[in-house]
């Protein structure tokens, strides 16, 4: 391969890495504003943030249709392969962690201002400043492919893990001391399970920006478990 070849491949590779830190940079803002419409009961932001999730879906399909193109014209191997498998789950990623930030917009529209007591997404608010934060990294951690930082942002995970399990908790007794907040109350729940699953993206993203980085895979340090069960 000669050397104009090989640095037209370079450029192709990191206008790739460029054009998924754009993709997590809409979705990283898709995720503030659905919890920042669903806190302040911002039902106009909460139907732009759907509306805006196309603009995501787009940029998804125009990465998958370049990573294809450049397996087939490449044909890469070692690192350069794995930069490309890399690139491809973390849009996957990407692209649900915008589908759950509008499944939150979504559930905001439905409540329709009717939140009685904003005590009630206090615990949403915090598990989201721990996802979000946790997906900052993450995605700062691929664009520097720092295998470091990645390992950090899944054993970030459990926290929110644990603040999921306490929130259910919460909105439990909240629903059965008061029937009149059960329907806000669902909601929430949702709105709660799907910022439980962003970060659980997140750690997705880490694995893989690990592997890409190293080669080799994450270690398993803890059982992903769902104590809700148990609360009920």
């Amino acid at each position: 391969m000669s050397e104009h070849t090989v640095s037209a491949y370079d450029d192709e590779l990191t206008a790739m890495a460029g054009k998924v830190a754009e993709m997590g940079g809409l979705a990283e803002k898709a995720f503030a504003d659905a919890v920042s419409a669903l806190v302040s009961q911002d039902i106009e932001l909460a139907r732009v943030t759907v509306q805006q999730d196309q603009r995501l879906d787009a940029l998804h399909q125009d990465i998958e249709a370049k990573l294809i193109e450049m397996i087939v014209r490449r044909q890469p191997m070692g690192q350069d392969l794995r930069e490309i498998t890399a690139a491809t789950r973390i849009a996957n990623d990407l692209e649900r962690v915008g589908d759950l930030a509008k499944n939150v917009a979504k559930r905001t529209i439905a409540i329709d201002s009717n939140l009685q007591s904003k005590k009630l997404a206090i615990g949403v608010e915090h598990m989201t400043e721990l996802a979000l934060a946790q997906l900052k990294q993450v995605l700062d951690a691929y664009t520097r492919k720092d295998a470091e930082a990645a390992k950090r942002v899944q054993e970030a995970d459990a926290e929110i893990d644990a603040i999921y399990t306490s929130l259910f908790r919460e909105l439990l007794t909240y629903m059965m001391e008061d029937p009149r907040v059960i329907t806000q109350c669902v909601h929430l729940l949702f709105c709660a399970k799907n910022i439980e699953r962003i970060g659980d993206h997140a750690t997705n993203i880490a694995e893989n920006v690990f592997y890409m980085v190293t080669g080799d895979r994450l270690p398993e340090d803890r059982a992903k478990q769902d104590e809700t069960t148990d609360a009920v």
